[in-house]
């Protein structure tokens, strides 16, 4: 495993710029561990950082390590035009055994550990089961509590089965982004709501398969927690993802108010737009050209 993780695992300490050059810039089989402040991840393709050996857990799974991007206590981060994929071998075409998925790849992008002022902007993450982590323990509130501050908009959430994100302790602010689900796809939930999480989803547009009920897109892991959602979009439509959802859950509601209100989003497009934008400029390769 040490050897593993001496090959697999890329440390990034303070104040470096990491831009791929061209359009094709690609990390294959690598896990990338910033771990410093004043950070910058732009135009570069995470592919397919997978455990070689996944632990049986014996309450039922299998975990692996190695995000392809884990913020580890790192403040001050732009992640913006990446992409996010498991590439040929994505979690669907894994074998199962003990009855369960033989899971080889952990987190796309985990944001953990007191991490702090993350933005995520133009992103493309696709075809993975559990994605997108802001917090990964609810005892972690000596480093977490206050902290975990992150914005994502811009961004293409595909064909992911849950964590679009999960929530502990942070103030997210998700707004303008596309979440698109293709029929046939394992789909959990997008938004996670979990401890002492302060989730704001707005004007996001969603695309999902028909008959997909819109409580589906929010799950709540930690009885006494809200979220404020408003002016999202399903299937070009206004939708109340939060009432949904309360509708079909009425022993474990969400309350509407995440406690804190994003004052600092340079723009909101309309959410009817925001899947064209995000098809347009959203992933590696797709940088705006400098004139």
């Amino acid at each position: 495993v040490a050897n593993q993780r001496e090959r697999v695992q890329l440390e990034v300490g303070s104040h470096p710029t990491l831009i791929g050059a061209g359009d094709d810039a690609r990390l294959l089989g690598v896990s990338l561990r910033v771990t410093g402040d004043n950070v910058i991840v732009r135009n570069l393709t995470f592919e397919d950082a997978y455990d070689c050996f996944p632990q049986w857990d014996p309450s039922g799974e299998w975990n692996s390590e190695y995000d392809n991007l884990e913020l580890n206590g790192a403040t001050h981060v732009w992640v913006d035009h990446n992409t996010f994929t498991d590439g040929d071998r994505p979690d669907s075409e894994q074998p199962h055994y003990f009855g369960y998925l033989y899971q080889q790849h952990d987190g796309l992008l985990d944001i953990v550990r007191g991490a702090d002022l993350v933005t995520v902007t133009w992103n493309v993450f696709a075809d993975h089961s559990k994605s997108l982590l802001i917090g990964n323990s609810d005892g972690a509130g000596d480093t977490d509590a206050g902290r975990l501050r992150t914005t994502l908009h811009h961004n293409l959430f595909h064909n992911l089965e849950e964590r679009a994100p999960r929530v502990r302790f942070g103030q997210v602010d998700a707004y303008n982004n596309h979440y698109r689900q293709d029929p046939g796809v394992s789909y959990g939930y997008s938004f996670g709501i979990g401890y002492d999480s302060a989730l704001v989803a707005e004007y996001n547009a969603f695309s999902l398969p028909p008959g997909t009920d819109p409580a589906e897109t929010i799950h709540r892991w930690t009885p006494g927690t809200g979220m404020t959602e408003n002016g999202n979009y399903v299937n070009g439509r206004p939708a109340d993802l939060l009432g949904a959802y309360n509708a079909a859950n009425p022993d474990a509601p969400l309350g509407d108010d995440a406690g804190w209100t994003p004052e600092l989003r340079p723009r909101v497009d309309n959410p009817r737009a925001v899947p064209r934008l995000v098809a347009a400029h959203a992933g590696a390769g797709q940088l705006p050209r400098v004139r």
